[in-house]
């Protein structure tokens, strides 16, 4: 019989796998096997708990997102203005959790799995849709045109998680929230 909380402790391990191995490959050219082994389960147990490399990722890209909405919750819980607000969005984007090569990595390809597969559309969607309503809740005292202002924001914070795979090195966080400020600055002022 299977000691209690194993079942989490081997799904989690799997979720933290598929990001990883993810990561390491660059696409989503990975097996179940690798990524089981990867979390010292077998492909057998993998396929048990998940069913399919698919339905493996989105439950890892439903924990990265999960992760952003709590460290954003956080950081907007201590901003007391609205470019305060703006700002913890940003730095949410760009946090330690979420901009690391194994994550963006996870994110273009979970991206290119969104255009042919319906819940990973589904998912895509909601992320996306909350990024802009978070993000035009905060303009709308600060410019004139808020839902405008936070569908380019919210395109230039994806367009920064590409180029971090183009780039040499790891992302780098700092300059991609500069930028997204300096674009943030030049329209609410």
């Amino acid at each position: 019989m299977p000691r209690t909380g194993m079942m989490a402790i081997r799904k989690d391990a799997l979720v933290n796998a598929t990001i990883s191995e993810i990561g390491r490959a660059g696409t989503l050219d990975v097996t179940m096997g690798q990524i089981a082994k990867s979390a010292g389960v077998s492909s057998a147990l993998a396929h048990h708990y998940f069913g399919s490399k698919d339905d493996l990722l989105l439950a890892a890209m439903r924990r990265v997102l999960t992760q952003f909405g709590a460290e954003t919750q956080v950081l907007l819980g201590k901003a007391d203005t609205p470019r305060a607000r703006l700002s913890a969005i940003v730095a949410a984007s760009f946090g330690p959790q979420n901009f690391r090569d194994e994550v963006v990595s996870a994110w273009l390809n979970f991206y290119v799995m969104a255009q042919t597969q319906p819940q990973a559309a589904r998912l895509l969607r909601v992320y996306q849709g909350r990024l802009k309503s978070n993000l035009t809740h905060a303009l709308r005292p600060l410019c004139p045109d808020p839902t405008q202002v936070a569908a380019t924001a919210a395109a230039l914070i994806d367009g920064l998680y590409i180029h971090a795979l183009s780039g040499p090195g790891a992302p780098d966080a700092d300059a991609a929230i500069a930028t997204v400020e300096a674009y943030l600055d030049g329209v609410t002022q």
